[in-house]
């Protein structure tokens, strides 16, 4: 027995030797755990790791081995390790095929590669040929090179060791730097030379919210320059303000985002000028951003939508910078073209950055026709002064020998607003008197806060208003620059200074203002309020189911040269609460006390000597809403009734313009009057009916009727108001909307005698498909007056950029319409072109009746010019 074993041990020791010599020194070199021998010695398997070397440097780490003697193939299975030590590159992967005569590994099931150059490759299965020290990836391919800062993700990827190259098939995305993500197809990668490629579609996206769509390009990424064929560049991705910009072929360095291109389209975001339907873009032959100045050769801008045929309006240039650090954009041999048709030639011009909302330099022009000032052209120049300070300087230039310079300050501070406007025109020859002589304006508006500590608000006020012609403002209307402080009535001039405060437990005003009426006389034209004041608090929050109120203002005026009246009223009122019945009845109770302190001089009013009154009124206030609702409308019927009782006397207001309707003939004071309680003992009764729709509230019809009954006559109670008689005129509305075509509101007011209307207005709007026509009428007569006009405006629209309006005024009592507006108006996002026709038969002083045919254009966003055809 213990021969037997003796010489099997011997046999297989002779065997291992054997193997060893065949196979160990010519191919492999094996040392593994446990070994089988097969297939008649042609087949070996290693079990339980081992290492196989090679003798060409291949050393292979595995939990198993495969060997097929005859076909020369070696697999590895379980945690394999393939180093290749001359060529300094190692692999892992679970299984592994070897075919040693064609020097090739094929690797799968998550496989991984290495080499010294900090490059690390994963893929689901590798082919490495050693001769070539090629490995072929395919499979969620990701190659992340560390050293060079860069990662790959790929389908395929072939990596050509020797020459440190990269090429891939398939779509490829590439992460550079952390700074670049390139979105592409088939890329080629030279690692050596920094330079990645590919003649697919590319996107390229930075971290600076840029893209980039290429046809084709190549990426140096040391220097982080692009070249490229039909370059789409996109800033601010995906977000509002982005815009756009077209190259045939460029080099554009992504570092500092300079250029050279050809075929250059750029497209601005669209609200630039404030009107999304616009499409600005400028486009040139070829361009070059150095720095901050970009240049564009031959170029052409336009502000229109790109789908016209051609631009309403262009400027051709031979060449266009853009100065970012100036933020201007500067013209050289410009031709302004309307249609395609030249029109004005600017040798060089330059304005402000359409980027920048405060920056020096000309503003948009304008060329205006007058017929009683002439033709005109105004330049306006913007100055920044500081970051909170600028001008406006703005001279217009008058073919009639005549010149105007209109200047305009701004300064915003930490707690203050500023705004001034000064003018002067030279030369200035009246119609009326045909004199020659020079105007000016002023106006100016100052707002302080004084962030008091005890106030919540702390506020001061200034404003002033003045000119040296009467008829100023309405003659020079279109060249004197809109503004916040321009007045808005031009015949009235309003000088004030105010101080505000607002406590938590009272509110004060106090200030001095004076007025002129430019229509007057001198002599009557001007009041002066030196000074007025109030105070408001509220005394008491809740006393009996009310709130107890105190109010006190005061005010001396001086009007008509000599007219003098000053004034001290305190007014302390109780507003009761609304009390609800169980039957649905809100009831409410209001008190008044007015304590009157006066003193007046040559005034009808006020007596020369100081006078003290006390006066109340007492109002007893009823409302019974009651709804109905079916399945389409909910009705409301509110009945009304207000009682009022004032003992007191009353001052004279019989001539008064107070006027009464359904909007004020139950307010608390409802002749607004400061001094005084309504007279006597009045009863006011209304009635409001509405018809809503139940799916639309904004549907519905609604009338309301109210009049006010008294036990006998009010002689002091302004007229027109009717209410100083015992019998008021019934008054009402009515509003109509439940028709998309047709609204309709109507007030109206009807004699005790229900006999006549002596007020009547009515607005009417009615919409037919392209047609909307606006009516207008006002009649007073008896005693609320002796007036009544006719007004219509009617806008037809032909299709979505052609117009006719139509405005008309008549004055029934005079027979004589007074003005006639006839408009036809092409308009689309960048031009409006109009010819209008205006007659009118105003005449103040300098301003005379007339009729006039003007043909006006206005460019988006460049000018505006209206011209006078001579008839």
């Amino acid at each position: 027995m213990k021969n037997n074993f003796l010489f099997y041990t011997i046999l297989i020791l002779f065997g291992l030797i054997t193997i060893s010599k065949s196979y160990g020194d010519d191919q492999f070199n094996f040392d593994v755990t446990n070994v089988e021998i097969l297939e008649n010695g042609t087949l070996f398997k290693g079990s339980n790791k081992g290492v196989v070397t090679s003798e060409n440097g291949v050393i292979i780490n595995a939990d198993n081995f495969e060997y097929n003697k005859t076909q020369n193939i070696l697999k590895a299975f379980g945690n394999v390790k393939v180093i290749d030590s001359i060529e300094n590159f190692t692999i892992f992967s679970n299984k592994l095929i070897y075919l040693k005569n064609d020097e090739i590994i094929l690797s799968e099931s998550g496989s991984r590669a290495e080499d010294n150059d900090g490059k690390k490759i994963t893929a689901d299965k590798f082919k490495y040929e050693k001769n070539k020290n090629i490995l072929d990836a395919k499979g969620n391919v990701k190659i992340e090179d560390k050293i060079n800062s860069y990662k790959l993700f790929a389908e395929e990827v072939s990596y050509f060791k020797n020459q440190d190259k990269l090429i891939t098939q398939g779509k490829t995305t590439s992460k550079i730097k952390s700074k670049y993500e390139i979105i592409s197809e088939d890329v080629l990668f030279l690692n050596k030379t920094g330079k990645l490629s590919s003649k697919k579609k590319t996107t390229i996206k930075d971290d600076n919210k840029n893209v980039y769509i290429l046809d084709n390009f190549i990426y140096l990424i040391n220097e982080e320059k692009l070249k490229g064929n039909n370059i789409i560049a996109i800033s601010n991705f995906n977000l509002p303000k982005s815009d756009k910009l077209y190259f045939s072929s460029a080099i554009i360095d992504l570092k500092t985002q300079n250029f050279i291109a050809k075929d250059t389209l750029i497209e601005v975001h669209n609200d630039i000028f404030g009107n999304i339907k616009n499409n600005p873009r400028l486009k040139s032959v070829s361009s070059n951003k150095d720095g901050n100045i970009t240049t564009l050769k031959k170029g052409i801008f336009t502000s229109c939508d790109i789908n016209q045929k051609c631009p309403s309006w262009s400027i051709k240039a031979e060449e266009i910078k853009h100065d970012k650090s100036k933020k201007q954009m500067i013209y050289k041999n410009a031709f302004l073209k309307i249609l395609d048709v030249p029109v004005l030639y600017f040798p060089t011009f330059f304005h402000p950055d359409p980027n920048v909302k405060r920056q020096s330099g000309l503003l948009q022009p304008q060329l205006n026709n007058s017929h009683i000032l002439g033709n005109s052209i105004t330049l306006p120049y913007f100055f920044a002064y500081s970051g909170n300070k600028d001008f406006t300087f703005t001279p217009t230039i008058f073919d009639k020998n005549m010149q105007m310079l209109q200047t305009e300050y701004r300064e915003i501070g930490r707690n203050f607003n500023l705004i001034t406007d000064f003018g002067f025109t030279k030369g200035y020859v009246s119609s009326k008197l045909k004199t020659k002589k020079n105007l000016t304006h002023f106006f100016g508006k100052l707002d302080l806060d004084l962030n008091l500590d005890k106030f919540s608000t702390s506020k001061f006020f200034i404003n002033s208003e003045k000119v040296s012609n009467d008829t100023y403002l309405k003659i020079f209307d279109a060249n004197i620059t809109s503004s916040e402080v321009r007045p808005k009535n031009f015949d009235v001039l309003n000088n004030e200074v105010k101080l505000y405060l607002n406590h938590e437990d009272y509110d004060f005003t106090i200030g001095f203002q004076s007025f002129e009426d430019l229509s007057l006389k001198h002599s009557d034209r001007y009041q002066y309020v030196l000074p007025y004041f109030n105070f408001n608090k509220l005394l008491v929050s809740e006393f009996r189911n009310g709130s107890i109120n105190l109010s006190t203002n005061g005010i001396n005026e001086l009007k008509d040269t000599n007219n003098l009246k000053t004034r001290l009223i305190n007014d302390v009122s109780y507003k009761g609460f609304d009390i609800i019945s169980k039957s649905g009845i809100k009831n409410n109770i209001n008190l008044n006390f007015k304590n009157l302190n006066s003193v007046g001089k040559k005034d009808q009013e006020y007596k020369s000597s100081p006078q003290i009154e006390l006066m109340g009124n007492v109002e007893f206030l009823s409302t019974y809403p009651l709804i109905k609702t079916n399945e389409i409308f909910k009705d409301y019927l509110t009945p009304k009734i207000s009682l009022r009782f004032n003992s007191s006397d009353m001052k004279d207001y019989s001539s008064s313009d107070k006027k009464i309707n359904m909007n004020n003939i139950f307010s608390n004071n409802r002749l607004g009057i400061t001094d005084s309680f309504e007279a006597g003992r009045s009863l006011t009764l209304g009635l409001d009916f509405k018809k809503e729709k139940l799916e639309n509230i904004n549907k519905y019809f609604e009338i309301k009727l109210g009049t006010v009954l008294r036990d006998k006559e009010e002689k002091n109670i302004p007229k027109i108001s009717t209410l100083n008689r015992k019998n008021s005129n019934l008054f009402g509305s009515i509003s109509n909307s439940l028709s998309e075509n047709l609204t309709i509101n109507y007030n109206f007011a009807l004699d005790n005698n229900l006999s006549s209307f002596e007020y009547n207005d009515i607005r009417t709007k009615i919409s037919l498909n392209n047609l909307i026509t606006e009516f207008s009428f006002l009649e007073e007569s008896g005693e609320m007056g002796d007036s009544s006009f006719l007004e219509n405006m009617t806008t037809l629209t032909i299709d979505e950029n052609n117009f006719i309006k139509f405005n008309s005024r008549r004055n029934r009592k005079l027979n004589l319409t007074e003005f006639y507006d006839l408009v036809y108006e092409y308009k689309n996002d960048c031009l409006i072109a109009g010819i209008k026709y205006k007659k009118t038969y105003y005449e103040d002083r300098d301003l005379k009746p007339s009729e006039d045919l003007f043909f006006s254009v206005t460019l988006i966003p460049l000018t505006t010019y209206e011209h006078k055809i001579n008839q």
